[in-house]
Formats: structure tokens, sequence, C-alpha cells
């Protein structure tokens, strides 16, 4: 009788512990998808491409840049990635006329910095100008003369 508990318990032990084992390796393996631990700068891109609108994320996607539009002014402003001196002001030309920067306090990576200019500039864009550093932005050929890089001065 005994021995028939301790094989019945046996069995449901290792059931449960082959179930729990099961579903630790899927938390894992999805901690993993998101980009680990280990990765912040990772899991910041990927919760910026999830707050880009879907011409944000594809200009982004190709330019490792994307234009916002100012709440209050209507102004355009090219965000690159970065953490600071990466937000230009834009003409309809999308030539630069002025750089600004801003950040939040504390040390955040580039995507976690860049999400929170464009939700400044998209929500209370006067507040975010106020706090900001301008300088100018002049524009340098790279390889490609035709491909404009921003350079502050």
């Amino acid at each position: 009788m005994l021995a028939q508990a301790l094989s019945i318990f046996g069995r449901y032990f290792w059931c449960a512990l082959s179930e729990g084992a099961r579903k630790v390796q899927i938390l894992r393996d999805r901690f993993q998808e998101i980009g680990g631990k280990d990765d912040p700068e990772k899991r910041g891109l990927m919760l910026l491409r999830e707050w880009l609108s879907p011409e944000q994320r594809a200009q982004f996607d190709a330019n490792g840049h994307f234009d916002v539009i100012g709440c209050k002014t209507a102004k355009r402003y090219r965000i690159c990635y970065g953490s600071g001196t990466n937000v230009h002001e834009i003409d309809n030309a999308c030539r630069p006329i002025m750089g600004w920067c801003f950040v939040p306090l504390g040390y955040l990576v580039p995507g976690d910095v860049m999400l929170a200019q464009k939700i400044a500039l998209e929500t209370d864009e006067v507040a975010a100008l106020a706090v900001a550093n301008r300088f100018p932005v002049e524009i340098t050929s790279r390889n490609d003369p035709n491909v404009p890089h921003f350079r502050p001065f």
C-alpha cells in the first residue's frame, strides 16, 4: 500500500516537475525573444518601434531617424538615433534649421530617450523646447553627397 502511494506520488511529482520546467522554458524563450535581461538597448528599440507610426517605423528602419510634427507649432523635427544632440528642426525640403538637445533625467538607452523626445514634441512641444539647448547644425556628406548627415558644430 505504501509502495503504491509512493509510486503514485512519484508519478505526480515528476509530471508536475516536467510541466513546471516546460513553462519555465517557454517563459525563458519569450524573455529572450523580447531582448533578454542583458540587452536593455534592444528592449528600448523594441519599445520605441511599438510607439512609432507605420510611416515613422519605415523611415527609422531605412534611415536611422524619423520625423515628428510638433503639437503646437506644426514644425517638423527629425529625431536621429542617439541620446543627445539628436533632434533637428527641419524645413519643408528636409534641411536642418536648428538642433535641439533635451533628454530625460537619468541614464537611459537611446531608444528610450528617442521615445521620450517623440512623446514630448507630440504632446507638449513648447515645454520640451523651453528646457532644450539649441545648437546650430550643418549638412555634411559622408559617402553619398545626396544623403544629408547631421553633425552638430
